[in-house]
């Protein structure tokens, strides 16, 4: 893989994605976004050795097929050279044991996707605008 991927999406909901998508596009934070429709997907990529490079976020849902979301983030955070991604879940599920076990694997925000349109653009693009602009990761 060539092209750097700031942003990787995961999300099996295309009503959600696309949503995601061109709120990140709005505020000209989708250019180099990738998009997957499950966690097993997700793993392929991030552990592939095609990868030349980690993203600056991932952008996570947790009721998907195949693999699930908290199974993407045990991964993520158990493997040493990746463990620093930053990934934040953006679900629907506001179930406190999903809640509860994302952060004791190290997730780094937990956000319920608002219902209403204008509120999820807008929780969308700070979560970009914070990740991808404000947010110094540590130099690889």
């Amino acid at each position: 893989m060539t092209n750097i991927v700031e942003i990787l999406l995961v999300e099996d909901n295309p009503d959600d994605a696309e949503l995601t998508i061109r709120a990140l596009k709005k505020h000209n934070l989708a250019n180099n976004l990738l998009h997957l429709q499950d966690g097993e997907e997700a793993l392929n990529f991030i552990f592939s050795p095609q990868t030349s490079s980690l993203p600056k976020i991932i952008l996570l849902d947790i009721k998907m097929p195949k693999v699930d979301g908290i199974e993407v983030l045990r991964k993520i955070k158990s493997d040493e050279n990746r463990k620093i991604i930053p990934v934040v879940v953006l679900t629907s599920s506001k179930e406190e044991r999903d809640i509860i076990e994302t952060y004791k694997l190290g997730v780094n925000a937990y956000i319920v996707k608002p219902v209403e349109f204008e509120k999820f653009v807008s929780a969308v693009s700070e979560i970009g605008f914070f990740w991808l602009i404000l947010n110094q990761p540590p130099i690889k």
